[in-house]
């Protein structure tokens, strides 16, 4: 079985509710919470299903956060679908980033999942949506519908929705968190089912019989290659379900094993609502302004100079995460002096990149106007995926320029790391030592020009 091995990555926005009218749908700032229900089955999933019951290989592509990342729902779902249909042959793409969201993983989808030709693409964004405006969910994840059924319109989508402890309150009463509404929207317009998978921990808890936050909770992390639904679920000493150590990411034994009896359940529903196989024809866009046309560019598409190194998997291995190469087709290393530049036609430029201990600051320029951005942060006692963004919110009938410097600047270091991670610095000062800068890919809303 294939498997696309994953990361953690940190990518947050800013809730700010704003108006936007669009086709049958109005997102305002008194947004109407919809009604919880754990399965909407909607169009089902009507290829994917034909595939398996005749027994034929099947890919199915599991597309979130860190929630998905875990070894848990994901893996127990797979499980299940070869238990109940042993004459197919299963494929597994692992997608998932922790901390990252639809606005990522629209730039991303190309690489991380197209294309692999997925038969059935799992979307679990919404909590690491949670804190982006309503406008910019519909265009991200619009996009990502969008450019799916573009270039394979018979594969199959399933949003799916999991919580954590902060979302609580709305579900508690009955409602889903406005982030999860705002994509049950795109869901009735584009005909795609959906499956809540918390609403039974919501229960759970409301009863007293489940606990959201159990950091010192005795649980076995079972392998999650195997669904035991005979076994009782695990309790504490004082007889609660120890939902997840952080009130996020759920134990594999209990609270994802609760998001995988969801999907159990739902999919009967989505059997029966199944239509007849067929490739998913595309309505017109909710938002004609979705982020169907971004793209993914190797870094070396643009003019580099100075001292640059595209990094081999051996160095990948020994000195940072292994995992990082399957994100871009090259990653490199910038030391002081290199620069990067590249003239686009569009709204926005990002640069996939990574923070790390060995990194430093850069001179970026937009059209002329520099600022001095440093790849750095208190967390950085490790090498991460980010994003660069300073070129958004341009014309997008002009052609903009680009360009980046690695600066030689020294950074005080030991401020910037937290001082509960400091002890790394103190006792690995070689490793902050040097002031690089590690670029994946560019992402454009819009068109390189040369």
């Amino acid at each position: 079985m294939n498997r696309i091995m994953n990361l953690k990555h940190l990518f947050n926005g800013v809730l700010v509710m704003i108006s936007v009218i669009l086709p049958s749908v109005i997102f305002a700032d008194n947004y109407p919470l919809r009604n919880a229900v754990e399965c909407t089955p909607r169009g089902g999933l009507p290829n994917f299903i034909a595939k398996l019951a005749k027994g034929e290989s099947v890919k199915i592509a599991y597309f979130g956060g860190s929630i998905t990342e875990q070894s848990g729902w994901r893996v127990q779902s797979l499980a299940y679908f070869q238990k109940m249909y042993p004459l197919a042959k299963f494929c597994e793409v692992n997608a998932a980033i922790g901390g990252t969201g639809s606005m990522l993983g629209v730039f991303r989808i190309e690489h991380d999942v197209l294309q692999y030709k997925p038969d059935l693409v799992f979307v679990e964004f919404a909590v690491n949506d949670s804190a982006q405006k309503p406008a910019e969910i519909v265009k991200s994840m619009e996009g990502i519908i969008r450019k799916t059924w573009k270039q394979y319109p018979d594969c199959d989508i399933c949003f799916v929705y999991t919580l954590t402890e902060k979302l609580l309150p709305d579900l508690r009463q009955g409602k889903f968190p406005y982030a999860t509404g705002v994509m049950e929207q795109l869901a009735d317009h584009y005909n795609i089912p959906s499956i809540h998978m918390g609403l039974e921990v919501v229960r759970l808890e409301k009863e007293g019989k489940l606990q959201m936050k159990a950091p010192n909770a005795e649980v076995t992390r079972v392998s999650g290659k195997e669904l035991d639904q005979n076994a009782p679920l695990r309790v504490t000493a004082d007889g609660k379900i120890p939902f997840a150590g952080d009130g996020v990411h759920p134990y594999n034994d209990t609270g994802h094993r609760l998001y995988t009896e969801a999907i159990i359940r739902s999919i009967p529903a989505i059997k029966a609502a199944a239509s007849k196989p067929g490739p998913h024809i595309l309505s017109a866009p909710v938002d004609s302004n979705n982020l169907e046309n971004t793209v993914m560019l190797p870094v070396d598409q643009a003019k580099m100079t100075g001292p640059w190194r595209n990094l081999a998997d051996g160095e990948l291995k020994n000195n940072m995460h292994e995992s990082f190469g399957n994100r871009v087709s090259a990653l490199w290393k910038g030391e002081p002096g290199a620069e990067l530049s590249f003239r686009f036609k569009g709204s926005k430029a990002m640069i996939y990149d990574i923070v790390g201990p060995d990194s430093g600051a850069l001179e970026v320029s937009v059209d002329g106007k520099m600022t001095r951005v440093v790849r750095m942060d208190s967390h950085c006692t490790y090498h991460r995926l980010a994003t660069l963004e300073r070129a958004k919110d341009l014309d997008p009938l002009k052609v903009h320029e680009v360009k980046i410097k690695v600066l030689p600047d020294k950074l005080d270091k030991e401020k910037i790391i937290m001082e509960s991670r400091r002890k790394d610095f103190y006792d690995n000062p070689s490793k902050y030592a040097e002031t690089n800068w590690y670029a994946g890919a560019i992402f454009l809303v819009g068109e390189l020009v040369k």
